[in-house]
């Protein structure tokens, strides 16, 4: 086990590493971020209200607004009426929404890995993988 300084030295190199793959991933993006996150929240919990992405990722609902009506333009989502409240509406991911989503996760884990492979040193790799399997049940 860490001591309390050296497992404070390690978040912080992990803070940090992560900071730099998430801009690095950005960057490969080839969807807009906002769009992204309302695909993906909707795959993670099913057909919402509009302002539920917006509360869940803590942004103003006018920008998941924005996203959800570029979204539908597109056909990635699509709009019901809500079962129980007719003042509001549910949107849910269409199967376009639900390929599209699913390619953009392969090609960042295909980018991730080849990312990997390039930086990672032969005696790195084993040690990350080792790490996780110790560190993440």
């Amino acid at each position: 086990m860490l001591s309390a300084p050296a497992s404070a030295a390690v978040a912080a190199e992990l803070r940090t590493a992560l900071g730099k793959l998430t801009r690095r991933v950005k960057l490969e993006d080839q969807m807009p971020l906002g769009q992204a996150s309302v695909l993906g929240a909707l795959d993670r919990a099913g057909a919402m209200t509009p302002s539920e992405p917006a509360a869940e990722q803590r942004v103003r609902p006018q920008s998941v607004a924005r996203a959800v009506g570029l979204l539908m333009e597109q056909g990635l989502i699509t709009r019901r009426a809500h079962p129980t409240d007719g003042r509001k509406s549910l949107v849910e991911l269409s199967s376009a929404g639900q390929a599209l989503l699913e390619e953009e996760r392969g090609r960042r884990a295909d980018w991730l890995a080849r990312a990997i492979g390039a930086e990672l040193t032969g005696d790195e790799r084993p040690q990350g993988g080792h790490a996780r399997s110790r560190s993440c049940p």
